[in-house]
Formats: structure tokens, C-alpha cells, sequence
């Protein structure tokens, strides 16, 4: 049995006719989770609003997933074939949803209820996974070493972006706070007295960038300084940076950032300050796409009417910890265009983009090219016993 990729056959006339239907709930839950960023681990209206949505749908729940009071799986059908769809709603601090996660929620949500009610017919068991924290906690790396995965034989999201592309470069990806601990003084009458933990740090970012014309390509070091110091005229006793690590393989990472932390212990040895380094979640790994699955992805989307550019010369680059679950089992993670250039991922004016009516057209169109991907996976022989050869 070979599945039709043209959005003709009668189970995608269903996924169409059930997301449809269910459209101005998709938009209303994009733009509810968009007026209501929370950060990760925190995400408890967005998580609710999603979950609560697929069981209204048909969907069996169960919350607070690999003790994450907010991840949750939502489950409808029994067949052989385990699919999931995953879903973030975290947001940025201080910028709000500027990387889009509402589309994301919204669009997950949406591929689910599409395909609620031929899951059986189809002989699959779709799952709708509710990840919090991907923007530096990787909520789905804790939930795929805690087991939540076991089983699934393919996952896939979609990601909003200025353009279309099937396939985005992906770095792998450390976090990891920096502490320098010296000593307090007057900074005018006994500066001899202090160590200076402010002068630490200064250290190690000019190492750091110093030690940038070394780096290999998709080599990358980028931080934020969190505290300085409490007043000028006392020589800083702490001081706080909040750093991100990346290189194109977990490999290369692992060779780059060792060159990193040793610009961090050059602060500490020449003003003697001490330091230590603390990770702020687990570390994400480069991306593995799979190719019949794009493919598949590639085929519905353009029969939606989405238009696929070529590949800019500098394609920009992003880490996340669907990547993780890219090694572990089939997985595809295509950028839905919402045509928000000049504003990029991770800007205000991206936010803005993210609840206007061509992201709105993003949502349902990603839910149905995501439930169309599935309908074929499992309606064609190969992919589906491709997939189901890869159990995890």
C-alpha cells in the first residue's frame, strides 16, 4: 500500500475537515499562549491550555510527565505504529515569545485533533508530547534519559522562522553559569586589601575573544554578564556571567568548550579570585533529519501552497533539544516560514510577528502537513515498516 502525498486521499480530506474545524480554537490557543509567555519549567497556563484541549478532543492524558509538573503525553489510538508530535510553549525572558513557541503549541495541538479520528483506522497510536523548557533546559533531553521516548518509532515538530526550510542547521549546545568569588575593599583607600572578582571575569571574556580566531567552523562562545558588583566604590567580592557553548557535533563540543573554560580559569588565576562553573541543564546535541520523513514533510507542506527557497549561502544556525531526540528515534523539525523578514528568531519585533494573521495561517497549515507526514507514514508499507524497525 503506497500513501498519497497530494492531500486528495480520503484520510487527509479528514485531517483537513477535522483541523479546519478546529481552527479558531488552534488560533485562540496560539494567541492566548502568546499573551502569556512563561518561562521554562513554569509553562503551567500553556501546558493546561494545550492538554485541556486534547482531551476536550478525545485524548487520554497523563500529566506531569518524567516528574515535570509541566510535561504532559496525550494519547488516542492503540496501533502498532507510535508516533509523537511535540509540542513546546516555553517563552524568552523579557521578550516574550520572540522564537514562537505559541505556533508551535498551537500547531502540535492541532495536528493531533486532525488525526484523532482516524488514528485507528490508520493503525497507529498518536501522542501529542508536551516539552517544557527547550530554551535551555531541555525538557525533552529529561524526558528521553527518563524513558518518556521508549517506544515511539518517529517524532516531529515545526518551528516558526522567516522562511521555509525542511531542514535547519543545528549546533549542539552547553549552558553553564560562571561564579568568581574574591574579596570586598574599599576601592579608593584600600584596593590593595580586595580581589577583585569583576576584573575576573573582564579576563576571561578578552581570553575568550582572543581565543575566537582559533575556532573551527560552527565554533561558538556567546554570554551575558547577570551581576557585576554592588556599588563602585567597593572592589566586587562576586560576580556572575550566564555563557552558552557550541560546535557542530557533541564531539567537537566537547574539544571547543574545554578551550572556553580554560579562559574562565585564567580570570581566576591572575587575580586570584576563585571560580566555579555550574550547568544549567543538559547538554544539546547536533541534529539528525530523516530523510524519507522530510521528504514526506516536504511533499505535504508544498501541496498546502508553502513555498520552499533555496537554502541561503550563510544559513543561520540554532540549537535545540529536539536534536537529542533526532539521535535516538526518526525525527523531523522543518521552520515554518511566517514571512517576518527583516525580524528574526529571538527579537521583539519576532514576537510581534508571531499573532498576526500569516502566523495564524502557519499554525493550521503546520498541524496539517505535520498529520498528513503521519497519514503517509503509516499508510505507506516501506515508511511504515522503515519506522517501525527503528523502536527505541
Amino acid at each position: 500500500m503506497t500513501a498519497s502525498t497530494n492531500g486528495h486521499s480520503p484520510e487527509k480530506q479528514a485531517v483537513r475537515r477535522a483541523i479546519d474545524r478546529a481552527g479558531e480554537q488552534l488560533i485562540g490557543l496560539s494567541h492566548r499562549i502568546h499573551a502569556h509567555p512563561e518561562l521554562g519549567f513554569k509553562e503551567e497556563l500553556a501546558s493546561t491550555w494545550c492538554a485541556e484541549s486534547l482531551e476536550a478532543g478525545g485524548f487520554t492524558l497523563e500529566r506531569g510527565v518524567a516528574d515535570l509538573p509541566t510535561a504532559f503525553i496525550a494519547t488516542i489510538g492503540d496501533g502498532p505504529l507510535r508516533v509523537a508530535i511535540c509540542c513546546e510553549y516555553d517563552a524568552l525572558p523579557e521578550i516574550g515569545h520572540a522564537c514562537g513557541h505559541n505556533i508551535i503549541a498551537a500547531a502540535a495541538v492541532g495536528a493531533g485533533l486532525g488525526l484523532a479520528e482516524i488514528a485507528g483506522s490508520l493503525g497507529a497510536t498518536v501522542q501529542v508530547y508536551g516539552t517544557p523548557a527547550e530554551e535551555g533546559g531541555g525538557g525533552k533531553i529529561l524526558m528521553l534519559e527518563r524513558g518518556a521516548f521508549d517506544g515511539v518509532h518517529a517524532a516531529m515538530m515545526v518551528h516558526p522562522y522567516p522562511l521555509e526550510l525542511v531542514e535547519a542547521a543545528c549546533l549542539a549546545v552547553s549552558h553553564f553559569d560562571v561564579h568568581y568569588h574574591g574579596k570586598e575593599a574599599h576601592a579608593s583607600a584600600y584596593p590593595e586589601l580586595g580581589v577583585n572578582a569583576a576584573d575576573a571575569l573582564t579576563i576571561a571574556q578578552v581570553a575568550i575573544g582572543l581565543l575566537r580566531q582559533h575556532a573551527c567552523a560552527g565554533d561558538q562562545v556567546h554570554g551575558i554578564v547577570t551581576y557585576g558588583g554592588a556599588a563602585p566604590n567597593i572592589v566586587p567580592a562576586a560576580t556572575s556571567a550566564k555563557f552558552y557553548v557550541r560546535a557542530r557535533t557533541i564531539a567537537a563540543l566537547a574539544a571547543w568548550e574545554t578551550r572556553v573554560r580554560r579562559c574562565f580559569e585564567a580570570g581566576a588565576v591572575a587575580t586570584g579570585a576563585s571560580f566555579e562553573i555550574v550547568e544549567q541543564g543538559p547538554v544539546y546535541s547536533e541534529m539528525r533529519i530523516d530523510a524519507a520523513m522530510a521528504a514526506r514533510y516536504l511533499a505535504n507542506a508544498t501541496a498546502l501552497g508553502r513555498e520552499f527557497l533555496p537554502v541561503p549561502e550563510r544559513q543561520p544556525t540554532l540549537s535545540t533539544d529536539m536534536a537529542n531526540v533526532s539521535l535516538a528515534i526518526p525525527t523531523i523539525h522543518p521552520m515554518l516560514g511566517i514571512d517576518s523578514f527583516p525580524a528574526v528568531n529571538h527579537q521583539p519585533e519576532f514576537t510581534a510577528h508571531c499573532a498576526t494573521p500569516t502566523a495564524d495561517n502557519a499554525v493550521l497549515d503546520g498541524a496539517t502537513a505535520m498529520a498528513w507526514t503521519v497519514v503517509d507514514l503509516a499508510l505507506d508499507d516501506g515508511d511504515r515498516r522503515h519506522l517501525l524497525a527503528t523502536a527505541r
